[in-house]
């Protein structure tokens, strides 16, 4: 295929995956370049809410996810100052019909696995495992992207560049050295253990949201239900950057009890053997997205806070509306400066929701038992409909 119809994605991760997807069902071809030499867990589970699930099965991953997803029933908010619920956001089947696709918690490696394989059945695009990226240069044609792979250097001629790699992306650091993630204060730590461990009362087809004084707590089931994925949210000076950083059981078990959280929440934290943190940057949302033809995609364009569960969702529209764009508009660069264009205003407005959602999370005292009182007066089904500008989303 011509150097006109090939586009090279930097990064494997979900965006880069979901979008060379995308563009290939364009009639484009995809070059992925990715410095790991083997796609690996980056994280334990997400959540996948229509916006993000009705892309994928149009993508054609419904057969290869539904087995390994799970559909929970519902959302419970629980208050760590009152040890109860205070609303139980329905999902299942009646959020799918109100939305037109189905919620889904998975692991992410399942996800990746998934995309993975889809990649790999697809002959227009090419997977470049143990290649990485490191320079690109625009031409007449387009671009010419230099990679590398151990200590071979190659360059290759496409129409455009897609940096898909993340926050502390290289194709971002190359264009824009000016624009560094911004650490939040905030660690998130993660785990899992069996749900067969655990009393069945606990451990039901939802996902927990537990809100506490300066900390919150967000479990649900993954791998088709057989294992709880916790993800704690405290604050802390630790900034180190990755994704995977090995976490101290002791620290954390002592970091919940020292805040008298209730003994369900405290039972889960105690379940987990061994804990995996890291610490939450983030990307201004007015940073710069694309220079010509070279853009920016999923974190490494508009990292967020977790605290709406759309940074995959984010990363995945990206992918659709990329793809739009490309498949649309002869000249790339008009056509990236569109799809940022696109994409911009929802962003920073989910970027927003994001960092309120911590604020409201996080309350304590007088402020969380007001806050506790406003969402039982609100009910469960207005709370809800409230975030479907997110989830009723279509490209």
């Amino acid at each position: 295929m011509s150097i006109a119809r090939t586009i090279v994605v930097a990064g494997a991760g979900i965006g880069g995956l979901t979008a060379a997807l995308a563009l290939a069902e364009r009639g484009f071809r995809v070059i992925i370049m990715e410095k790991a030499g083997r796609l690996e867990e980056a994280g334990a589970g997400l959540q996948l809410s229509p916006n993000a699930s009705r892309i994928l099965i149009e993508l054609g991953l419904q057969d290869r996810l539904q087995p390994r997803a799970v559909t929970p029933d519902a959302i419970s908010i629980m208050s760590a100052s009152s040890g109860g619920e205070i609303a139980r956001l329905p999902l299942g089947e009646e959020a799918a019909l109100r939305a037109g696709a189905p919620w889904w918690v998975l692991h992410r490696a399942d996800l990746q696995a998934a995309l993975q394989a889809q990649v790999n059945d697809n002959p227009a695009i090419e997977l470049r495992l143990g290649c990485q990226f490191d320079d690109v240069v625009t031409d007449a044609g387009g671009v010419i992207v230099s990679q590398r792979s151990g200590t071979t250097r190659h360059s290759e001629p496409a129409l455009a560049l897609i940096g898909a790699d993340g926050v502390w992306s290289a194709v971002r650091q190359r264009l824009f050295p000016h624009i560094q993630p911004q650490f939040s204060g905030l660690i998130a730590w993660r785990g899992t253990f069996e749900t067969a461990q655990f009393p069945s009362g606990h451990t039901s087809q939802q996902v927990q949201l537990w809100m506490g004084s300066n900390a919150h707590l967000v479990a649900y089931p993954i791998s088709g239900g057989r294992q709880i994925n916790i993800v704690a949210i405290l604050q802390g000076a630790w900034n180190r950057p990755g994704w995977s950083a090995d976490g101290d059981a002791t620290e954390i078990r002592n970091a919940f009890m020292a805040r008298h959280w209730p003994g369900p929440a405290g039972m889960m934290i105690g379940a987990v053997d061994s804990w995996r943190k890291w610490a939450l940057f983030t990307v201004s949302h007015d940073a710069d997205w694309n220079s010509g033809p070279v853009t920016l995609l999923g974190d490494a364009a508009h990292a967020m806070l977790p605290f709406a569960a759309q940074g995959a969702g984010m990363a995945i529209e990206d992918a659709a509306v990329l793809a739009q764009c490309l498949g649309s508009m002869a000249d790339a660069p008009a056509a990236l400066a569109r799809y940022a264009g696109l994409r911009r205003a929802r962003v920073m407005r989910v970027q927003a929701t994001a960092r309120r959602n911590g604020t409201i999370y996080h309350l304590g005292g007088v402020a969380a038992l007001l806050r506790d009182s406003v969402i039982r007066a609100i009910g469960a089904q207005r709370v809800l409909a409230r975030q479907d500008w997110i989830y009723r989303w279509r490209p």
